[in-house]
């Protein structure tokens, strides 16, 4: 075990189970009466081994649907068996209050020392690889998985043999309405002198209605609508290949990359089917 990875794991980790405790009231509140959630298989989810669970998020900053599962998983495994969830690194520059409550909540930044690190002590790890790209997608897009081609969450699943666990969700992505992304706009400003706010580029310029804003521009903390939201955990995916060299092989990744898109935008596909019925 790394010594260096581990410090650095310390550095970053401040899961706080007093906190979580504290919270699980008002998420359980959110669950049962606002976001009235309906949930299957979390049976899928192996016994004891760590695993790499691989999620697509939807409904801005506040990411309801991903509150949700964590609420599911903290009530189902309570607090002994830990996951522990990858956020972008931007969520701790731009954002402190709410990186602060993540990390309390157990996230670590997306490092590969620290997911290393994290794995070798025998937790699992939790992985949104679209980003704000996804959970700020526009509404049209809402029935479509949207990794926006990152392929770090396979490169290290395939290096430590990890299994696959798909969470998908549908419901959150009503929770307010992205009309459009205008971060190619945004970004060709920028190119030509205009700064970026707080000198952080967002990677995502989404417009939206949604509280309490109304007609919103920027990827700004929201207030979710009280929107009905369908979670599923999918079977696991097992990859045939797997150590250091199997993950530096481009053609094996992207290959693995369009298996697991391709899975779980059919798994997202027979969700959202059963619950428009």
């Amino acid at each position: 075990m790394s010594v260096c990875r581990q410090a650095a794991l310390h550095r970053w980790q401040r899961r706080d189970p007093v906190l979580i405790r504290r919270l699980m009231p008002f998420w359980g509140w959110l669950y049962e009466h606002y976001f009235r959630v309906i949930s299957d298989g979390w049976e899928h989810i192996p016994a004891a081994d760590p695993v790499l669970f691989v999620g697509s998020h939807n409904g801005g900053l506040a990411a309801p649907d991903m509150h949700m599962v964590m609420y599911d998983w903290f009530r189902r495994f309570g607090l002994e068996r830990p996951v522990l969830g990858l956020a972008h690194p931007k969520v701790w520059l731009g954002y402190p209050p709410l990186a602060d409550l993540a990390a309390r909540t157990g996230a670590i930044p997306y490092h590969p020392r620290l997911a290393l690190a994290a794995l070798e002590q025998g937790n699992s790890l939790l992985v949104y690889p679209g980003g704000g790209q996804d959970t700020f997608r526009p509404h049209r897009d809402r029935g479509r998985i949207h990794f926006a081609g990152r392929t770090g969450f396979l490169r290290l699943a395939i290096w430590h043999d990890l299994p696959i666990v798909p969470v998908i969700s549908w419901g959150a992505h009503d929770t307010l309405v992205v009309l459009e992304d205008l971060y190619p706009q945004f970004r060709a400003l920028h190119e030509r002198g205009m700064p970026w706010l707080f000198g952080i580029d967002p990677e995502v310029m989404p417009l939206y209605l949604g509280l309490p804003w109304g007609l919103a521009l920027g990827p700004l903390l929201n207030l979710p609508l009280p929107v009905r939201i369908h979670t599923r955990v999918c079977p696991p995916i097992r990859l045939e290949r797997s150590g250091h060299a199997a993950s530096r092989d481009r053609a094996y990744v992207q290959a693995c990359y369009q298996r697991v898109t391709a899975t779980m935008q059919d798994a997202l596909d027979r969700l959202a089917a059963e619950a428009q019925r």
